[in-house]
C-alpha cells in the first residue's frame, strides 16, 4: 500500500549512490597557494592598512611667521605714522601736531594687538635688546628680528616716496636747532620710559591681562605729543632709519641708535630690581 513511496525513495537513494560516483560531479582539489615573497607581503600588508591623510605642508616655519609678523608690524608703524607727518605738510597741518601724535599711538596699539600672539610684537631694535638682554629672546634670533624691523620701515619709506613724494624728508627725527646733546638724553629718557611700560605692561604676569597694547601705545602717543617738536620723539631706531636712508638726509642718524638703545638697557636694569631679577615676571 505504500510501496510507491518505498520505490520513489529507493529511487532517489540509488540516484544519489550513483552520482557520488561520478568523475564529473567530484570537486576538483584546490591546491595551496604558493608562498608570497617578502616584498609581495610587505606590499601586501601596506595596501590593506588604512591610508593616512597627510597634512597640509607649511608654507612658513614658526620662526619665519615671527619674522614676518616684526616686518609687518613695523612696516605698519611707519607707513601710518611716518605718513601722517607728510600728509600733515601736504595738507598745510590738517593733521595737527596732537593728530600725529594720535596716529603714532593708535597704529602701535593695533599692530600690537594684531601680532603680540605671534612675535610678541617689538618692532623696534631698542626693545629687541633689551628682551634679549633681560632673557625674554634668544641671542641667535636678535639680528634676524632687528633686520626684518628694518626692512619692513624701509618699504614703508619707499612706498611713500613713491607715492607722496620727497615730503618733509620723509617724516624723518632731527634735534631741534641741531641740539644734539639736548636730544640725545631726552631721546634716551623717553625710551627708557617705553621700555619700563612694556615690561611693566606687557611681560610682567602681575599686570592686568589685555592692556598692555593700550598702555603701550599711549606712552608712544603721550611722548610724541610733548617731545615731538624738540627731538622727533623716535624712540625707535628703525622709524628714524628708513626716512633717512630713503630721503638720504643722515643727521644726526646715530643718536637715534645709540640713545635708544641706551634707554631700554637703562629700563632692563630697573625692573630688574624691580622684579627680583626678573622671577616674578616669570612666576
Amino acid at each position: 500500500m505504500h510501496r510507491p513511496y518505498i520505490d520513489t525513495y529507493r529511487y532517489s537513494q540509488h540516484n544519489i549512490d550513483s552520482h557520488q560516483y561520478l568523475p564529473s560531479s567530484m570537486p576538483a582539489p584546490i591546491s595551496p597557494s604558493p608562498p608570497l615573497s617578502p616584498s609581495l607581503q610587505s606590499l601586501s600588508a601596506a595596501e590593506s592598512q588604512p591610508q593616512r591623510r597627510q597634512p597640509p605642508r607649511q608654507q612658513f616655519s614658526p620662526y619665519g611667521r615671527k619674522l614676518l609678523a616684526e616686518f609687518l608690524g613695523t612696516f605698519g608703524i611707519v607707513f601710518a605714522g611716518t605718513g601722517a607727518v607728510m600728509v600733515n605738510t601736504l595738507s598745510d597741518g590738517a593733521i595737527t601736531h596732537l593728530g600725529i601724535s594720535f596716529v603714532f599711538g593708535a597704529i602701535v596699539a593695533a599692530m600690537i594687538y594684531t601680532f603680540a600672539h605671534i612675535s610678541d610684537a617689538h618692532f623696534n631694535p631698542a626693545v629687541t635688546l633689551a628682551f634679549w638682554s633681560s632673557g625674554f629672546l634668544k641671542r641667535s634670533r636678535v639680528i634676524p628680528y632687528i633686520i626684518a624691523q628694518v626692512l619692513g620701515a624701509v618699504f614703508a619709506s619707499l612706498l611713500l616716496s613713491l607715492s607722496l613724494g620727497q615730503v618733509s624728508q620723509l617724516g624723518a627725527t632731527l634735534p631741534l636747532n641741531n641740539n644734539w646733546q639736548q636730544s640725545f638724553i631726552l631721546e634716551t629718557i623717553l625710551t627708557f620710559l617705553l621700555v619700563i611700560v612694556i615690561f611693566g605692561s606687557g611681560l610682567d604676569r602681575r599686570a592686568p591681562g589685555g592692556f598692555a597694547g593700550l598702555a603701550i601705545g599711549l606712552t608712544v602717543g603721550l611722548e610724541a605729543a610733548f617731545m615731538g617738536p624738540i627731538t622727533g620723539a623716535s624712540m625707535n631706531p628703525a622709524r628714524s632709519f628708513s626716512p633717512a636712508l630713503v630721503s638720504w638726509h643722515w643727521e644726526h642718524q646715530w643718536l637715534y641708535w645709540v640713545a635708544p638703545m641706551l634707554g631700554g638697557q637703562i629700563a632692563v636694569w630697573v625692573y630688574r630690581y624691580l622684579s627680583n631679577g626678573f622671577r616674578d615676571l616669570k612666576d
